[in-house]
């Protein structure tokens, strides 16, 4: 993602203005599909410089202001919750002092209960109020809703300006009914239409009223339903309720393919349980299979680089999302040359947008592919997605992507023929740096000074060695047995040229990059860490290296940051250059896994949770900032982040499989649970329908001292359990 200025005089066009802060407003965020709701803790919808509020669809704002009034002011927050599975917003109102025209109370705070119940599903927003009167006479009270669409694209409400935009036309006003349109420069129309029931008393442009007559204790209920596309079914007060249970029982669906994870901490039970919930509100089901959009709100779709990691966190408790993200991005991989777009044969897609700015091509992300690692990290997901299934279909058909991949990692990614994968965009609208730290000045010398490109992140070469052994294990598998070898030994032999190249005794880990001259940027950086991942790193560095960003100068106490303190271009409050990216702690942390580090893993996993406990809903989000943790504060948030972000809410999940050394032989009908360590804020692990070869278990983990022992509880399928010690 790119928040951040490129270089040069003037800041990067597609970075996010940073305005106001998103921790300060917390808003409530719901999804479905792809449509999604930014709401303040009363429901409202208010928009605004430096506010996301609104109702999104397809990267366009549809609905810009949905507010309530009573008797022309706004309710009081009695309370405001999202349900655990993400399904709906519900928000306790109440009547503050009503006055009349001389300023004498006419009814007092605290007597009229507004219910505010809101929901996202298929393309369109449900909204109920149940209102009741706890007077003790009968009130007239009127309840407004104002409402507007500013039409704005979603790089409008990060902060880019137009010079010019399309038409809003003049609302179309019936019974029941409001119908808001826009015709775009791209000659698009696009609609939100807002229907009532019961029919308003008044409605006219920007506001539908009730007036609404109770007796003590009556009840009354008001019901809007909001569209984002060209229909609209004809609304009854049950079609509310038969909504929401069809929306919750579509999450129910999907999320009951995943492991599901109890701890004996009932804290860390319900962060976990809110990072599964984030993560199947993210999914978006298309024909390809379920594929998690990037976070809410300036990245709701499909990124290749997102998508991937986070599919590859998942995939011990939902190989299922592995195989959508899979064959989506093999069915959008590029098979030609496009400068723009920064597109050449063979490359994975780097993000999708469906907005009025990108098919204007104002921005360059209609279908883009500036990014270095995402066809590798494909190669990578294609061959664990191998191993822990079995499913060899699939990697058939998806066979001649990877050897499209492997051909741009040899080719196009390594123009000159030194054997590493390196990155330089192709226009000056492209992404100037295009691995996962995008910002402007997150690739530099130890002295501060920008690197200049072409580019080889340290941690791509990893990626690409682990992608040649995981090509060469699916190879193998397909009976391709020469391609299998001539695979394996282009790994060794990068590998080789990875200690060879990168590592800086001088400053005791590995360089963050090589420039365009191969001279290294000896900076201390968490990217060596995804060599552990890979399994790149000789088994002694990777040793130094964990212990180096376990150390006071990377370890905040919230997790590792993303640059040792002491670099020149160290900034806690950095997007890159300083922060605590949770993904990144977990891709760490899953290296020292692969390396045996596990109670090292756990570390970092409960570093993770801790920061949880302190973050509204338990949720991580997408990096905080990275200054050292001070006893009994919570961490510091970055303004912008956005929340929730899928590999964020995946962390947990790849973290616990570390410490766990969960693994999967689907030939044989195994789980295996290879030197297990118990995180430190727990002694027990409970794992139910964790699925293998077409079976599943439920398994209890049981910490003793330091042994790990495992329980099958209940068993479906001939499955067999492994603990080695």
């Amino acid at each position: 993602m790119n928040d951040q200025p490129q270089a040069g005089a003037s800041v990067d066009a597609f970075y996010v203005s940073a305005t106001t802060s998103l921790q300060e407003q917390r808003p409530r965020t719901l999804k479905h599909g792809d449509v999604f709701g930014v709401f303040d803790h009363t429901g409202d919808i208010l928009a605004g410089e430096g506010n996301p509020g609104g109702l999104y669809a397809r990267d366009t704002r549809h609905l810009s202001r949905l507010d309530l009034f009573i008797d022309g002011v706004r309710p009081l927050l009695l309370s405001s919750d999202v349900r655990e599975d993400n399904a709906t917003l519900t928000c306790d109102l109440t009547n503050p002092d009503l006055r009349d025209a001389t300023g004498s109370v006419v009814l007092e705070h605290d007597l009229v209960h507004i219910r505010r119940s809101t929901f996202v599903f298929e393309g369109r927003c449900h909204q109920r109020l149940a209102v009741r009167s706890y007077a003790d006479a009968a009130q007239t009270l009127t309840l407004e809703l104002h409402f507007s669409a500013d039409f704005a694209d979603l790089f409008e409400v990060r902060g880019q300006r137009r010079l010019r935009r399309g038409i809003i036309h003049p609302p179309a006003i019936g019974r029941d009914r409001v119908v808001l349109s826009y015709t775009g420069l791209d000659n698009g129309r696009r609609e939100t239409r807002l229907r009532f029931s019961p029919v308003p008393d008044l409605i006219e442009p920007g506001r539908a009223s009730f007036v609404l007559t109770l007796a003590p204790g009556e009840r009354a209920n008001l019901y809007v339903e909001t569209s984002c596309t060209t229909s609209l079914a004809a609304p009854a007060p049950e079609a509310f309720f038969i909504a929401m249970r069809d929306a919750r029982r579509a999450l129910r669906q999907t999320s009951a393919r995943a492991t599901a994870i109890e701890t004996g901490n009932e804290i860390f039970n319900e962060a976990i349980r809110r990072s599964v919930a984030d993560l199947y509100m993210l999914m978006t089901e298309t024909d390809l299979g379920s594929y998690p959009y990037a976070g809410i709100p300036w990245y709701s779709t499909a990124f290749g680089r997102d998508a991937l990691i986070t599919a590859m966190m998942m995939l011990w408790v939902d190989p299922a999302v592995a195989r959508g993200v899979l064959r989506y991005l093999a069915a959008n991989q590029a098979t030609g040359t496009d400068a723009a777009a920064d597109a050449e044969p063979g490359k994975i897609l780097h993000e999708v947008r469906h907005g009025e700015m990108a098919e204007l091509k104002e921005v360059p992300f209609r279908r883009y592919y500036g990014s270095v690692d995402a066809t590798p990290l494909f190669v990578m997901l294609a061959g664990s997605y191998l191993r822990r299934t079995g499913d060899v279909a699939t990697l058939q058909a998806l066979w001649p992507n990877i050897e499209a991949a492997l051909r741009w990692m040899d080719t196009s990614g390594d123009r000159d023929g030194d054997g590493f994968v390196e990155y330089h965009r192709m226009t000056e609208g492209g992404l100037a740096n295009q691995g996962w730290k995008d910002s402007y000045d997150s690739v530099f010398h130890a002295d501060g000074s920008m690197a200049q490109g072409p580019i080889a992140l340290v941690e791509v070469q990893g990626y690409v060695y682990r992608a040649r052994r995981a090509a060469a294990q699916i190879a193998s598998r397909l009976g391709r047995a020469r391609r299998a070898e001539t695979l394996l030994h282009q790994a060794e032999t990068l590998r080789v040229r990875i200690e060879q190249a990168f590592w800086c005794e001088e400053i005791g880990t590995y360089a963050l990059a090589l420039d365009g001259n191969k001279k290294p940027c000896r900076v201390r950086s968490s990217n060596a860490g995804h060599l552990l991942l890979a399994g790149a790193a000789a088994p002694d560095r990777a040793a130094l290296v964990a212990r180096q960003l376990l150390g006071s100068q990377f370890f905040s106490g919230w997790g590792v940051r993303t640059i040792a303190t002491g670099e020149a271009r160290f900034n806690p409050m950095s997007y890159h250059n300083g922060s605590v990216w949770p993904h990144d702690n977990a891709m760490i942390g899953m290296g020292m896994g692969r390396y045996g580090m596990r109670r090292q893993a756990g570390r970092v996993l409960t570093a993770l949770f801790e920061a949880a406990t302190y973050i509204d809903l338990r949720r991580l989000p997408e990096l905080v900032c990275g200054f050292p943790r001070r006893r009994g504060q919570g961490p510091t948030f970055y303004p912008v982040a956005c929340v929730p972000q899928a590999w964020s809410a995946a962390a947990p999940l790849a973290l616990l499989q570390a410490c766990l050394g969960i693994g999967f032989d689907p030939a044989n009908r195994t789980v295996t649970f290879d030197r297990p360590v118990m995180p430190p804020f727990t002694d027990r692990i409970m794992l139910h329908g964790l699925a293998v070869g077409g079976g599943k278990i439920d398994v209890l983990m049981q910490g003793h001292g330091e042994a790990v022992s495992a329980t099958v509880l209940s068993r479906s399928g001939d499955i067999r359990v492994t603990v080695t010690s």
